[in-house]
């Protein structure tokens, strides 16, 4: 089989994960172009992959248009995702779009209808449904050990962690941690608990710590005081919520930026009528047997690994380019419906109402 040509669009950081997993399939795929609006950035990565110069580009328009390319990966600012994936789609290429799908929800609808129009593969960078740690829980849930899971809490919370730049910055990310952070938990949830239809959603945002700008020195490596002064911060440090499906069950969210907490947070609970588990560091269970309430560890690693996942997503994304009939695990129609969670609870926390979903 030939290889698939790639184009990696957005050269910064999270494209360097793809780019590794890109070279972990290296007899399926290769990186066959870049582009980024930053010429300088695109060069320096081409550099380092052995891409010549004759393509690298740093408008998406022109590297769509190499006859030979066949996929595009999106890995730019949230403010280009639409964009990008439209212009890669209409002219033929398949997509895998990092999360989120889009700045909100009419976007990410005009991205679907044109990967239809063109027959082409949309595929979401939704990358913790390639975990070890869901892979598990799905195994549990489909063997009935949760029962049906009506309850979950999922929190992404950190104590010093806005990353700066791009992500502070409404205009080209869309959001704060709610659209960064809490977009992996929330998709988490829904995708192990049956990808049932939200509803409703009611929603609150604080921008009361912001980045931290008085702290002398930041903890977790995330941005230095100097740097969080001089900074745009117009986006949510703290958004909190709730979401209710048409089957009656509900996930409580939490994620932030900047929160007086001991620590960094990243943790979901599930709750079911017969069974529950709690993901942080591992996988913990908790069910009863013979009359007896028990709590199970797992005897094998099931945390969740960050580059084995990339892995997997890129192999699949692969595999539903090549192999016919293969089922696309992060559809662009879970996607869409991500992002009408995300619009529901931002207007939900700008009226102070519950917001009723379509």
């Amino acid at each position: 089989m030939e290889k698939l040509k790639i184009g990696i669009v957005g050269n910064g950081g999270i494209s360097q994960f793809h780019a590794e997993s890109y070279k972990a399939a290296a007899d399926r795929a290769e990186i066959y172009a870049l582009c980024d609006i930053n010429y300088d950035r695109a060069l320096a990565m081409a550099g380092r992959l052995g891409i010549p110069k004759e393509r690298v580009f740093n408008d998406v328009h022109e590297m769509v248009k190499l006859p030979e390319l066949d996929a595009v990966d999106v890995c730019t600012w949230n403010n280009g995702h639409a964009e990008c994936s439209i212009a890669a789609l209409n002219a033929g290429k398949h997509v895998l779009c990092e999360k989120p799908m889009a700045m909100n929800a009419k976007q990410a609808k005009a991205m679907k209808e044109a990967a239809d129009r063109n027959g082409k593969h949309l595929q979401i960078g939704f990358v913790r449904r390639f975990g070890n740690d869901i892979e598990v829980l799905k195994n549990l849930y489909n063997d009935y050990f949760f029962g049906d899971i009506y309850y979950a809490k999922v929190n992404y919370t950190r104590r010093n962690g806005c990353p700066g730049g791009w992500f502070s910055d409404s205009s080209r990310s869309g959001g704060g941690p709610l659209i960064d952070l809490g977009v992996h938990v929330i998709d988490f949830s829904r995708y192990l608990m049956g990808n049932h239809k939200p509803v409703s959603v009611y929603g609150a945002t604080f921008n009361m710590l912001k980045n931290r700008p008085d702290i002398r020195k930041a903890s977790g490596g995330y941005v230095s005081s100097d740097a969080a002064k001089s900074e745009i911060y117009d986006v949510e440090d703290l958004a909190t919520g709730m979401i209710r499906f048409d089957n009656g069950s509900v996930i409580s969210i939490d994620a932030a930026f900047s929160l007086n907490q001991r620590e960094d947070r990243g943790d979901m609970e599930f709750f079911g009528t017969k069974g529950g588990a709690k993901i942080g560091s591992r996988v913990e269970l908790f069910s009863s047997m013979s009359g007896y309430m028990t709590n199970i560890d797992l005897a094998f690693p099931t945390s969740f690994d960050f580059i084995k996942s990339f892995n997997a997503e890129i192999s699949h994304f692969i595999d539903c380019i090549t192999v016919p009939g293969t089922k696309c695990i992060a559809p662009a129609e879970d996607g869409i419906v991500l992002m009408q969670i995300l619009d529901g609870l931002y207007e939900s926390a700008r009226t102070g109402h519950e917001v009723i979903l379509e």
